[in-house]
């Protein structure tokens, strides 16, 4: 919830994901009926949207929430948790998670996924990232992944206990795309991680200047990588 506070700061700064992922999504898996979960301010609602599917999204933080009602006008936005999703069982045929599923309780958030999911479903999960063949976000990196709370929020975790029982093996693929950043548009970006979000203010003023001196005067044409893994429901 440490994002909810800072909704606006975060549908400016996080940049788009992938299309090739998009694209592999929809070839992957039926997006029909989709739920997007922890939506967030809809950066992949809209693009769910975009390419066709009917999307309820659900999101627990009434700020994120509100600025995702306002970026993507009509689509059906509830409150709600990855443990305890307002929707029946067996009423849509994906879900999609952007940048969140590390903070979920991982076991309760797979039997909730499951159930509302219907056969022949499955989900994807997205996140997108620092790519580190680029030297520039190598070299922010370096300055905000100190400042990540240990205890949660590591986007790779959750892999060392994936139990398929519930879904199949964990089909995982990233996809890169090549973005012109301002110097301001990267301060932003970093401004937006949870590492900077929760830190003191006099380190997270610290860790942003480096940030802004790294980057000069820009702009920058950036690497970002799209990870997205996907299972189909058992």
């Amino acid at each position: 919830m440490s994002f909810d506070a800072a909704a606006e700061e975060y549908e400016r700064a996080r940049p788009p994901y992938a299309d090739a992922a998009i694209a592999w999504i929809g070839e992957r898996l039926p997006l029909w009926r989709v739920l997007d979960l922890a939506a967030g301010t809809g950066k992949l609602t809209r693009r769910l949207v975009a390419a066709g599917a009917d999307v309820v999204a659900v999101e627990p933080g009434e700020g994120m929430r509100a600025v995702l009602m306002r970026a993507v006008p009509g689509v059906e936005a509830l409150a709600g948790s990855a443990e305890a999703i307002p929707l029946p069982d067996s009423s849509v045929d994906v879900v999609t998670v952007g940048q969140a599923f590390h903070w979920f309780r991982t076991e309760e958030a797979l039997r909730e996924m499951h159930r509302v999911l219907r056969p022949g479903g499955g989900f994807a999960l997205l996140w997108n990232i620092w790519d580190e063949t680029d030297p520039l976000l190598r070299a922010v990196h370096a300055i905000t992944d100190p400042l990540r709370p240990r205890d949660v929020g590591r986007d790779t975790s959750w892999r060392e206990t994936y139990d398929q029982a519930l879904f199949g093996p964990l089909d995982r693929r990233t996809f890169r795309q090549v973005r012109t950043m301002t110097t301001d548009a990267i301060v932003a970006w970093a401004a937006s991680t949870s590492a900077l979000l929760q830190a003191d203010p006099e380190v997270r003023g610290r860790a942003l200047a480096d940030v802004r001196a790294l980057a000069g005067t820009g702009p920058h044409e950036v690497s970002i990588g799209t990870d997205v893994t996907v299972a189909d429901r058992l």
